[in-house]
């Protein structure tokens, strides 16, 4: 998708972290003025580094200057939400509401901030390098414009997909939001064994790596199930085999499968915890 800024309307963020630096850069990048941008971030540390990095000059705490915006974008931690949600209500109650946060549901956002526009959405630090796969889930009072203006948002991060139920969010979370961190313990155990084998830590990290990117790309290309484009690398009595045949032995599979099921179950107890 092409991304233009000439319409967007000003845009404010509660919370200043990573995701929101990795939003906040995607527009910046196509080429949204940091002046229509306003975030409230109550840590110095981080509001330093979004003027050293991006050029917003953040505040420590809501003003009157956050009615300007069109759009809100929600980026604090889920057991932050109320605290931060109460000075900011009486100013945001016209816009668009955008949370990155897992578990909040949307009509505790609705509820604490006074629009019952509100797109939830579970991005992925991948997002940080431009390559972040997001789930979006709109209530019910959202528009159509509304919703492409969440896309055209989201998408400056990477990739995303809209679900038709908010509770599949918590798969989402599962799946992709908590995914990366996944792929890296993964890697570290492929580069432990690289360097158990005799490579350098340096070779076995660049080979793990590549190995998941090209690994990655071809998935996505290929319009094949991915049990046939496992079963291709995957010779009877082979290499492969031999390694796979391990995997299966300990369990791996059923490992991975109960581990995503328990992120969902805690995204789900977020909103439990932290909503109403």
């Amino acid at each position: 998708m092409t991304n233009t800024t000439s319409s967007f309307p000003c845009i404010a963020f509660i919370g200043g972290g990573n995701m929101a630096s990795a939003i906040i850069g995607g527009l910046i990048r196509q080429g949204l003025p940091a002046g229509q941008i306003d975030v409230v971030e109550p840590f110095e540390p981080s509001r330093a580094a979004l003027r050293e990095r991006l050029g917003i000059a953040a505040q420590p705490a809501p003003t009157a200057a956050l009615a300007r915006a069109g759009l809100v974008v929600w980026a604090v931690k889920p057991q932050m939400f109320k605290e931060a949600a109460a000075p900011a209500a009486p100013h945001v109650g016209g816009a668009l509401q955008l949370s990155v946060m897992a578990g909040i549901r949307a009509g505790d956002i609705a509820t604490a901030t006074g629009s019952a526009r509100v797109v939830r959405c579970m991005p992925n630090t991948p997002a940080l390098v431009g390559q972040g796969m997001t789930g979006l889930f709109a209530a019910p009072a959202v528009t159509a414009a509304d919703r492409a203006l969440a896309e055209r948002v989201i998408a400056t991060t990477g990739d995303y997909l809209w679900v038709e139920r908010e509770k599949l969010l918590d798969a989402v979370t599962a799946l992709s939001g908590s995914g990366p961190a996944y792929v890296f313990f993964f890697l570290e155990a492929m580069q432990q064994a690289g360097t158990e084998l005799g490579l350098s830590p340096e070779q076995a990290r660049r080979l793990a790596v590549g190995t998941f990117l090209g690994g990655s790309a071809l998935a996505k290309d290929s319009p094949e199930p991915l049990a046939t484009l496992r079963e291709r690398v995957t010779s009877k009595g082979g290499t492969t085999y031999a390694g796979l045949t391990v995997m299966r032995e300990k369990g791996m599979g059923e490992t991975f499968v109960a581990a995503m099921k328990a992120a969902a179950q805690r995204a789900q107890e977020l909103g439990d915890e932290f909503g109403r």
